[in-house]
């Protein structure tokens, strides 16, 4: 699971940061709202920490532009404020919860793990886009009602495309969630070409119809028949 934490107390970044990294959570720090923001629109997150006071562009304006995006990514703000003023306006703007500082730790983790599973049981256990369809719990994936086996990286890139369907995923967002912090952009650079190029040869996708789309200078998208007249590829 993957998690932004935004807040401009360097000592309780670093400190949070390494916290949610014990307990094996990726995390991504932001300590200003314009470098949070440019993160939330380059990479997939499966939870954000949000303080409200930011340098350059708050937590509410964040939250507003998440939503206004269609980014739905769970939100936790992490705040001083501590008035039913100022928790109704951010469980308003889009929050899904609200904790105060100074906070208890184990409390923090209570919440993350309740957000992760409701986020986790509200996604769909069968994913599909056309005549493809993947079982996210037995992990089977036909086309047209026909088995199609892939190897555990194709399974996870289609996966991650399916979780964001119709939205471009960018290259960089899908190769740190397929591998982590082993990839490297300079030496595995087509790593992510290889192993999309064999998922479409074993998903039979054509030029004229095409599933999984490529965005030039982006990323990928998987996306039904409808939407790909706003997608060039």
């Amino acid at each position: 699971m993957r998690i932004l934490l935004v807040d401009d107390d360097s000592d309780l970044l670093d400190r949070l940061s390494q916290t949610l990294k014990d307990q094996r959570y990726e995390v991504d720090t932001a300590a200003d709202g314009d470098l949070a923001l440019e993160k939330l629109f380059d990479h997939v997150y499966d939870l954000v920490l949000l303080d409200i006071m930011l340098p350059k562009t708050d937590g509410l304006t964040i939250l507003k532009e998440m939503r206004q995006a269609k980014i739905k990514t769970p939100i936790i703000m992490l705040t001083a404020r501590v008035t039913v003023e100022d928790k109704i306006r951010g469980l308003d703007h889009g929050a899904d919860d609200y904790l105060a500082k100074p906070f208890v730790i184990s409390e923090l983790f209570a919440r993350i793990r309740s957000l992760l599973r409701r986020a986790g049981e509200e996604k769909d256990m069968v994913l599909s886009c056309e005549d493809i369809s993947l079982n996210t719990k037995t992990r089977a994936i036909s086309k047209n009602g026909v088995a199609v086996d892939l190897t555990p990286k194709e399974f996870s890139i289609l996966e991650f495309l399916l979780y964001n369907k119709n939205q471009v995923v960018p290259r960089m967002a899908l190769a740190e969630h397929i591998w982590g912090d082993e990839f490297d952009p300079f030496t595995m650079s087509n790593f992510m070409d290889v192993h999309v190029k064999n998922l479409r040869h074993k998903l039979g996708d054509k030029d004229n119809k095409k599933v999984i789309r490529t965005v030039r200078g982006v990323g990928f998208t998987v996306s039904d028949s409808h939407e790909q007249n706003a997608i060039r590829s």
